[in-house]
């Protein structure tokens, strides 16, 4: 092998990482841009949701589980659990929370403040069968026919 094809070899490495790179970069915000997507579909049908059932379903102060499912504390929020799980609600402004969380003797006797986390399509999507739950049947069961008193908002499909 002569000097100048081992560094056509090099340079067509180079190339080839370069273009992987760049392939990476694409798919990751094509991903980015469709989790992004899936999040504002979830939002509106949250938001459109808590409209509704504010005046029709009794919110309660949500609580947080700790990791290891034993203990419990209270939540600054005020809303509906959206699993029966109880491990995803929503508050009563339309915000997604997860409540699960690491909890020491401070949170079980203080409360917890939660912060809201963008909402998922799937709610414990990646879990085991069975445990896993769209969010449009999830709203449906807490308040059946909510959708056709939402203003603008004809289907629980996430598509108004």
């Amino acid at each position: 092998m002569s000097p100048t094809s081992a560094y056509a070899g090099a340079v067509d490495e180079e190339e080839w990482t370069r273009q992987r790179r760049e392939a990476a970069a694409v798919h990751a915000d094509r991903l980015r841009r469709r989790q992004e997507a899936e999040h504002e579909r979830a939002a509106r049908l949250l938001h459109a949701f808590a409209a509704v059932a504010r005046d029709r379903l009794p919110a309660e102060r949500l609580r947080v589980r700790g990791y290891g499912g034993g203990t419990t504390a209270r939540s600054d929020v005020t809303g509906w659990y959206l699993r029966t799980d109880r491990s995803a609600g929503m508050s009563t402004a339309g915000e997604f929370y997860v409540l699960t969380a690491p909890l020491g003797l401070r949170d079980r006797l203080r409360g917890v403040a939660l912060r809201p986390t963008p909402p998922p399509m799937v709610l414990g999507a990646g879990g085991k069968d069975g445990e896993s739950v769209d969010l449009p049947v999830a709203l449906e069961r807490l308040l059946p026919g909510w959708q056709y008193a939402a203003p603008g908002f004809p289907s629980a499909s996430g598509r108004p």
